[in-house]
């Protein structure tokens, strides 16, 4: 799995390989320059550890083989690293979350915070 200590060494990276529709949608909304909260989402304990930003918009997402350029891409730059590691059960314990998407859908890999 890809964390943001690697992201970090990296200086930036693509984020490929996302195949639901809903999370293609999203990542066709953002912008140059959006902040991303950066969830580690495929080892435990999962939550937040960074902040990044969008370097590059959307485009066809490299890793399709074929005619299939319906699946979408975006590249990442780290801006910090969090100072300390935000679990999912601890944003699950916080009422002001209550409606974060990330709390409703947790398998769902991009979703918009505000």
């Amino acid at each position: 799995e890809y964390s943001f200590s690697d992201l970090v060494r990296d200086r930036r990276t693509v984020w490929d390989g996302v195949r639901n529709p809903q999370a293609r949608g999203n990542l066709a909304k953002m912008q140059k320059g959006d902040s991303v909260l950066f969830y580690h989402s495929g080892k435990e304990p999962k939550g937040v550890a960074g902040i990044a930003k969008v370097v590059r918009t959307a485009y066809s997402d490299p890793t399709v083989e074929g005619n299939e350029h319906r699946w979408l891409a975006v590249d990442f730059a780290p801006i910090c690293e969090l100072p300390r590691f935000v679990s999912l059960s601890e944003l699950k314990m916080n009422r002001k979350l209550s409606q974060l998407p990330l709390l409703r859908q947790t398998r769902l890999s991009v979703m918009p915070i505000a």
